[in-house]
């Protein structure tokens, strides 16, 4: 069975926003589903664009940043 993305629904949603980079950690549960978290990077450009991006690593701003999103997404689990 094809990604339906009528079938995703997003529980939850929190964004950091730093110089250059936005994170997001998310909730979803595809087709009335488990629920699973998600950690997204999206870049900004030149212009200033947001652009998805590889997640890779985390620096130590970053993951103090998110930590209490993704310990709320857990409670919401």
């Amino acid at each position: 069975m094809p990604y339906d993305k009528s079938l995703d629904e997003s529980l939850f949603s929190q964004n950091w926003e730093g110089e250059r980079d936005r994170l997001t950690v998310s909730i979803f549960s595809y087709n009335k589903g488990a629920k699973k978290m998600q950690i997204t990077r999206e870049k900004k450009d030149a212009q200033g664009d947001l652009k998805f991006a590889k997640m890779g690593r985390l620096n130590k701003e970053e993951l103090e940043a998110i930590l209490p999103f993704i310990q709320e997404a857990l409670n919401q689990m």
